[in-house]
């Protein structure tokens, strides 16, 4: 079914490397993208709000302009802040086809679909749109990818039979967390015959950067990096058609060609140290946010939200001045404090990890703002 897929490894490109928030790095991506093929991996995964759109020319730069179509699968999305209508759908696409600089895409995807989003789009005839792209032979694979409760992803693949691949946020510390509901997720999606794309499986790099007692944990194992056991979890559960990474530089792009070129599933050693670092973040109450920044994109007020978070978990996980200057120096120097905020809730609306990002805001607005 899958005939072009070399492999369950696939290159995300929604954190790539960059130079400045306006420029990708094109050398470090091209190395990596030159580093991912040559070991025999060939699938990449895009959409045009990853980056501010910076992520759809620069594969049309490093990856399309430079290797014949038929060695690469890319995949792009719909995404509803894109579309108003029904009529808006086909010019979407068509611009995505040039952007990305190729013909056709071998899977497309009703991007970030939850039951708002499924309303909306069954009303624009999303789905039935790209159904018929897909008879054109401008796209090769119909897919999904999906965040909200298990329910509502059952009453999408039972409207939508049509749907062949699903992809699910999946990783060890969200597999039983009762809003991201990644177990029953996954279950949903064995139950209908999908194969799984799996995206944060190192949930947006949080568990590279563990902290001291977990990391000890896996180091007395003596067998890879902390992302490594995170890849493993989530390549080796049955029906996982691939596992992306969201990689930045050429040495995150090495650890996990490492890690899934001679891939082996976690033994129970291995699965026994997993649960003990769960129980360790589990009593350090940290912010799970996977710095997707989906909530950034409407907030009038422009508060860099992952960024606040993230220096309310450094404070929480080092107890030192480093977090504070974060904030203060780097993360709000020109504006964006969490004081700022206006209650007005786009952020919770847009977050795939339904956080109280309201009142986590007025948390750090307590520890940093005194």
């Amino acid at each position: 079914m899958f005939e072009k897929i070399k492999n369950n490894f696939g290159f995300g490109c929604m954190r790539l490397p960059m130079i400045s928030k306006e420029k990708v790095d094109y050398e470090e991506f091209s190395k990596m993208i030159d580093a991912f093929i040559k070991a025999g991996f060939n699938y990449f995964d895009t959409a045009h709000g990853y980056l501010g759109g910076l992520s759809e020319t620069a594969i049309r730069d490093c990856l399309s302009a430079r290797y014949p179509r038929e060695e690469f699968i890319l995949t792009n999305k719909l995404t509803d802040n894109y579309f108003n209508t029904a009529e808006d759908i086909r010019p979407f696409f068509i611009s995505q086809l040039k952007l990305c600089g190729v013909d056709y895409f071998d899977f497309y995807l009703m991007h970030a679909q939850n039951a708002e989003y499924f309303e909306k789009f069954k009303q624009c005839r999303a789905y039935e749109q790209a159904l018929e792209l897909k008879r054109e032979g401008k796209i090769k694979h119909f897919g999904i990818s999906f965040h909200d409760r298990a329910e509502v992803l059952d009453q999408i693949l039972s409207e939508y039979p049509q749907v062949e691949v699903v992809q699910i946020q999946l990783n060890y510390m969200d597999f039983d967390d009762i809003a991201v509901q990644s177990r029953k997720c996954y279950e949903v999606c064995v139950k209908h015959g999908k194969p799984v794309i799996v995206m944060e499986p190192i949930k947006g790099g949080s568990l590279v950067n563990l902290p001291e007692k977990a990391t000890e944990i896996f180091q007395n194992l003596h067998g890879g990096s902390n992302a490594s056991y995170a890849m493993r979890f989530a390549a080796g559960l049955d029906g996982i058609l691939m596992v992306l990474s969201g990689m930045s530089n050429l040495s995150q792009m090495e650890d996990n060609i490492a890690t899934m070129q001679n891939f082996k599933p976690l033994n129970e050693m291995e699965l026994d140290a997993i649960a003990k670092v769960k129980d360790i973040f589990a009593a350090m109450h940290l912010i799970p946010c996977t710095a997707c920044r989906y909530c950034t994109a409407g907030c009038p007020m422009n508060i860099s939200i992952p960024d606040l978070f993230a220096c309310m978990n450094t404070k929480d996980l080092y107890h030192n001045w480093n977090a504070n200057y974060y904030y203060h120096e780097v993360c709000t120097k020109n504006g964006g404090k969490a004081s700022d905020c206006i209650d007005c809730g786009q952020c919770e609306a847009a977050c795939p990890q339904h956080l109280p990002i309201r009142k986590l805001l007025k948390d750090i607005k307590e520890e940093f703002e005194k």
